[in-house]
């Protein structure tokens, strides 16, 4: 059964994404919609297994809810789908047929842990910028440029022009985006395996819709997007499956503050840090080590 939650034009669905889709958002109602599906990489999401018995199933399924994604959209409405390295060829060019791909876009990240030793280790995720009328489509430049590094911090002459120009100190971001990813300490952070930057959505929201506008996200996990949408004014629709990840979304975006007699709390983080031997380290300590370090260095 679908459960619906809304409050303020946030709107939360529980339930199947495909289903929620066909039978209860209706045609070229949305302004924009952001997609971070599972990646069938075999990822645990509460109690889904994110692991299709083939690939060809993973996709079959995928094809289903990017149709109803594309019949959901308005005639000027965009779309940003993520997936993984391994599956983003059959999106492409799935999608080239139905709408137009302004860009291909990768958010290149960081990482602590550990990586492949025997072949280059991915340190990337692509996302598809696609809308459906190549002519009439929101981009709102100004609301999400950059320092221009070139003219902002070599202050160089254009000497091309026919009146000498000093460089811009500010650009529209290019197709290669650096967001860190989702740390434990930081204060964004939900208990979910694949959580996605605020910083990341925040640009996409920014471009691609105007306050008052309607954005949809499919998988919401930990409504990070609606949480953005909110923030800048922008109303939501979020469909998430596991109930575990419901209550993100009734907490971080309805403001819920109890769910079934169970109180809606943020992630109770432990700040302290233990070696390998799980001894308790002193990080007044470790702190003051960096910062001579790096004085010192």
């Amino acid at each position: 059964m679908i459960q619906r939650y809304e409050q303020q034009g946030n709107i939360i669905f529980h339930g199947d994404t495909v289903n929620v889709l066909k039978n209860y958002i209706p045609s070229e109602s949305v302004d924009l919609i952001f997609i971070d599906p599972p990646y069938n990489i075999g990822k645990k999401f509460g109690n889904f297994h994110d692991k299709w018995d083939s690939e060809a199933e993973y996709v079959n399924w995928a094809y289903q809810w990017l149709e109803e994604c594309i019949r959901i959209l308005k005639t000027n409405g965009t779309i940003y789908i993520m997936t993984s390295t391994q599956a983003m060829p059959y999106f492409d060019i799935f999608l080239r047929k139905k709408l137009t791909i302004l860009s291909r876009i990768i958010w290149h990240y960081d990482s602590s842990g550990v990586q492949a030793t025997k072949y280059f280790g991915s340190m990337y995720e692509p996302i598809l910028h696609c809308v459906k009328d190549k002519n009439n489509y929101t981009f709102n430049a100004d609301d999400i440029k950059i320092e221009a590094k070139t003219g902002s911090q070599r202050k160089l002459i254009d000497y091309r022009k026919s009146v000498p120009t000093p460089y811009n100190t500010e650009k529209v971001p290019g197709n290669a985006w650096y967001f860190p990813r989702v740390r434990y300490r930081m204060e964004e952070y939900e208990n979910h395996p694949t959580q996605k930057p605020e910083s990341l959505l925040e640009r996409i929201i920014l471009a691609s819709s105007n306050e008052g506008g309607l954005i949809l996200d499919p998988f919401a996990g930990t409504f990070t997007t609606a949480a953005v949408a909110k923030r800048l004014c922008r109303k939501s629709i979020s469909i998430e499956l596991q109930e575990e990840y419901l209550k993100i979304g009734l907490r971080r975006v309805l403001a819920w503050q109890e769910y079934k007699g169970e109180k809606l709390l943020a992630p109770q983080k432990n700040h302290n840090i233990k070696n390998k031997d799980g001894q308790k380290l002193d990080t007044d300590c470790i702190q003051r080590s960096i910062f001579d370090a790096n004085t010192t260095a």
